[in-house]
């Protein structure tokens, strides 16, 4: 009997099958424009490099240096290479890669190791998942970071499992020291925290036997980067120590950041990465949810710590093993006051296994679960397709004024119209056609799988369509271009405050300005233009009305990254009037 081109891609090629999948996903929309502070901040970090030739410590943003060590920004300068200079596209393209790569290797880790069809599940729930899709199309280090670390303790496992902790994988060190170049010493603390606890578990080993295996991974995971921070050290002295010192340590251990000029932000309480980890592993997180009410639970019974040991040690080895990694991983972000969402993705792969299997569970023996949330996202997204088609082929006129406001002030009311639009308009269609044939056939199964893909062409739908039109809206390239235009600007005199503590960067404005901004505080010019928020003007004309006059040549719409407007000032020494 033939099989179908899909059966055979899932059949025969299955890795090949994933990639396709994941750079269909990814790939096609990462070339839009930047409308986050915090994309064109790490994108002018490549941009620096190329244009100076200083690939250890490069200046942006008027006087700083980057704050994270450079692997990620040297994959998006190499990316950029070929076109000789930074876009959209080539600074996300390395975090897109790097979704790929870690994806193929989950599948494969996994595949060898529990039963095929869970694994290949587990690697679409990864690719589908909020937290990891968002962190695949942007230019932020956290996914380079993520797999590295993900790929490093897959390797860790092996070197237990088949190798029983003799010798030493290259391939760890190499892994860790990626990952310490990415985002400092946590890319090697977190790995071997969790690989300590999970060999504890065990029981195989002695304490000290684990201790003299993991410091020797841990002293070989540093002689490389060790090369890198003496080097940026040499270039930015104590300046440099002090922001290495605040992100690392002072993060982690609460410290003061009075030595650095920025605060170090993102404060949380212990319920934040609860809250995050149930909205990142949307819509999973609402199958789940609705599974908690179709399963009949038993009472737990007095001894519950012993009965939860007693489960975890009846467990296999890799299901111990993911476990193992979520709760440390968990655990070990707990700690820190900083906390972030896209901290805890190392852990994502290893849930999706967990999640993998419980869901198939549900499917196969509480079916009217899995129909149930088909049925909830067909309709999410039956609405979602035809609001979104009616502002494409009508617009907001024939829309109530006050939803015509709320649309307006999102920056969702010019819909594209364009090919590429009605294309993944007829895309997402046929998704939702296909949930609704399996939801009214017995294959329970294929109820599941046609859900992974209608979420597929849900986050397609998001990115093409409505998140293209967004970005649109809110970059300040627009700006950039128009100013640049309207007026003499040259890299010697553009300027903007640069303090953290008293105003805010404009980084979407830098990049697409081509990283050319002075520091008007320190510099002190005679004469020039300066850029900054209509926020902050105020502040900036009464601090420097008795030395400068400000004359103000234009404003922007409000941009996405400073959530306010841009203002241009023509300023003049006095004394030099």
């Amino acid at each position: 009997m033939r099989t179908s081109a899909l059966q055979y891609l899932y059949l025969q090629k299955p890795i090949s099958s994933v990639i396709i999948i994941c750079a269909l996903a990814l790939l096609p929309f990462i070339g839009s424009d930047f409308y986050t502070k915090g994309e064109p901040r790490e994108a002018s970090v490549a941009v620096s490099m190329l244009e100076s030739g200083n690939w250890i410590l490069p200046r942006v943003y008027a006087d700083e240096f980057a704050y994270k060590p450079p692997m990620a920004h040297w994959f998006m300068a190499l990316c950029s290479l070929p076109a000789g200079h930074v876009t959209e596209f080539t600074s996300r393209l390395p975090s897109a890669i790097a979704q790929i790569v870690m994806i193929g290797f989950v599948l494969m880790f996994f595949g060898r190791r529990t039963k095929f069809q869970e694994a290949f599940i587990a690697t679409l729930l990864l690719l589908t998942s909020f937290e990891i899709h968002r962190a695949g199309i942007t230019a932020r280090v956290d996914m380079v970071l993520t797999c590295f670390t993900v790929l490093g303790l897959m390797q860790l496992y092996r070197w237990e499992n088949k190798l029983k902790l003799k010798g030493l994988p290259v391939i760890i060190p190499i892994l860790l020291s990626g990952a310490i170049l990415t985002k400092g010493p946590v890319g090697v603390v977190l790995p071997l925290f969790v690989f300590f606890i999970y060999l504890l578990t065990l029981r195989t080993y002695s304490f000290w036997r684990i201790v003299k295996a993991l410091f020797y991974i841990g002293i070989s995971s540093f002689f490389i980067p060790l090369i890198w921070y003496l080097a940026a050290y040499r270039q930015g002295g104590d300046e440099f120590l002090d922001v290495i010192l605040a992100e690392n340590f002072g993060r982690f251990f609460h410290l003061s950041e009075a030595a650095i000029n920025y605060e170090l932000g993102h404060r949380e309480g212990i319920h934040y990465n609860f809250v995050t980890l149930l909205a990142g592993f949307i819509p999973w997180t609402l199958l789940f949810v609705f599974s908690l009410f179709g399963v009949q639970w038993r009472a737990p019974g007095r001894s519950v710590l012993r009965n939860a040991w007693a489960w975890f040690a009846s467990q296999d080895k890799i299901k111990r093993f993911c476990i193992v990694v979520a709760v440390c991983v968990i655990f070990f972000y707990s700690i820190p006051s900083s906390k972030r969402s896209v901290y805890l993705m190392p852990a994502y792969p290893f849930i999706c296994l967990l999640l993998a299997q419980y869901f198939i569970y549900i499917t196969e023996h509480f079916s009217k679960v899995t129909r149930i949330f088909a049925w909830m996202m067909t309709g999410v997204c039956t609405l979602a397709w035809t609001g979104v088609f009616v502002l494409s082929a009508f617009g907001t006129e024939i829309m109530p004024s006050s939803l015509q406001t709320l649309i307006n002030k999102n920056h969702l009311g010019t819909m594209p119209a364009d090919v590429i639009t009605w294309l993944v308009m007829a895309l997402f269609l046929s998704s939702i056609v296909i949930v609704i044939y399996h939801t009214t056939r017995r294959i329970n199964l294929k109820i599941l799988y046609s859900t992974i893909l209608l979420t597929v062409c849900l986050n397609f739908f998001i990115d093409g369509v409505i998140m293209r039109s967004f970005r649109a809206e809110a970059s300040a390239k627009p700006f950039a271009e128009q100013i640049r235009k309207d007026y003499p600007l040259t890299k010697d005199n553009m300027f903007v405050m640069n303090n953290l503590r008293q105003y805010a960067n404009l980084y979407a404005l830098n990049f697409y300005l081509g990283n050319t901004f002075r520091n008007f505080e320190t510099e002190q010019p005679s004469e020039g233009y300066l850029l900054t928020t209509e926020k902050d003007a105020s502040a900036i004309l009464n601090r420097y009305s008795d030395r400068y006059t400000f004359d103000l040549l234009t404003t922007s719409r409000r941009l996405g990254d400073i959530r306010g407007n841009a203002v241009v000032y023509k300023v003049l020494r006095k004394n030099s009037l």
